[in-house]
């Protein structure tokens, strides 16, 4: 098991009232462990109840923001890091639970995100309340190309339904201003300008006073809630559940728990000749 270590998520403060967490294994393409998932969501948690903090930065150390949840066997053995109950579709229904603690903080939450986002990543960044992409940012889902559906199902509330269909029928990435264009980000910058202007974006968000902020902040997510974001979202975990019932979703697991990750996800991939299989470091 990964040694539970702050190291993990590291956190600082770069301009007053500017809380940053920063997913800390590079080596791994910053994999989301539980034991990683842990730290972070206690980092958020005591960012939100820290009075000195308005708004929290959230981005990945290394070449990328995250390759997506940690398929590795010992990943297995880690312990959720909070309680969910047991039972069918526990996995979905855990990772959209955790969405909501996200989305229920009552400070605002950017994504900062560099390099390839995909899989459980690009649930982690659409739980923030802002995002903004460096323009080598690519967004990605391909678990839907033979083991299931997103676990949080923001596409077609995001994106629109004909992107959303696109996403899901194919499993081919975004960059980054496809990504901006269709609802999945705010803005895109250069890579070598991404921390400075997510940096001045926090400092206008961190003007106004929190009290407020919050208000504001649930006031957007209100409305999407009325519109059924909430109940769609946890009824997509069922689809989730379905789709891992499947012979193709159990073979892909199967080579997961046997140690063979890279297998599994060229076999899934090799004939699209993209992500891993494009021949280029990914």
């Amino acid at each position: 098991m990964e040694q539970a270590s702050p190291s993990l998520v590291l956190s600082d403060t770069p301009l007053a009232g500017i809380r940053r967490l920063t997913l800390n294994r590079p080596d791994k393409r910053n994999a989301l462990s539980n034991d990683l998932r842990r730290q972070l969501f206690a980092a958020l948690e005591a960012a939100d109840r820290d009075p000195e903090v308005r708004v929290i930065i959230l981005r990945g150390a290394g070449p990328c923001f995250s390759a997506g949840y940690d398929l590795s066997p010992e990943a297995g053995t880690q312990p959720p890091p909070y309680y969910t109950a047991d039972g069918p579709g526990f996995w979905p229904r855990h990772v959209v639970e955790g969405v909501f603690r996200i989305w229920d903080l009552a400070k605002p939450v950017i994504a900062q995100v560099h390099g390839w986002c995909l899989a459980g990543a690009t649930e982690l960044a659409t739980a923030c309340d802002l995002v903004y992409l460096a323009d080598d940012a690519r967004i990605g889902y391909p678990p839907v190309r033979g083991m299931s559906p997103p676990d949080t199902q923001f596409h077609p509330w995001l994106c629109g339904f004909r992107s959303a269909m696109e996403q899901m029928l194919t499993g081919d990435a975004l960059t980054a201003d496809e990504a901006v264009r269709v609802g999945f980000a705010n803005r895109a910058f250069p890579a070598g300008a991404l921390e400075r202007e997510v940096l001045a974006i926090a400092e206008r968000v961190a003007k106004v006073p929190p009290e407020v902020q919050q208000i504001n902040k649930r006031s957007v997510h209100r409305a999407m809630e009325a519109m059924g974001l909430r109940s769609a979202i946890r009824a997509g975990t069922e689809m989730q559940a379905l789709a891992m019932t499947t012979e193709a979703s159990r073979q892909t697991f199967a080579g997961f728990r046997a140690g063979d990750v890279r297998g599994a996800l060229d076999a899934r991939d090799g004939a699209f000749g993209d992500y891993r299989t494009s021949g280029k470091d990914s």
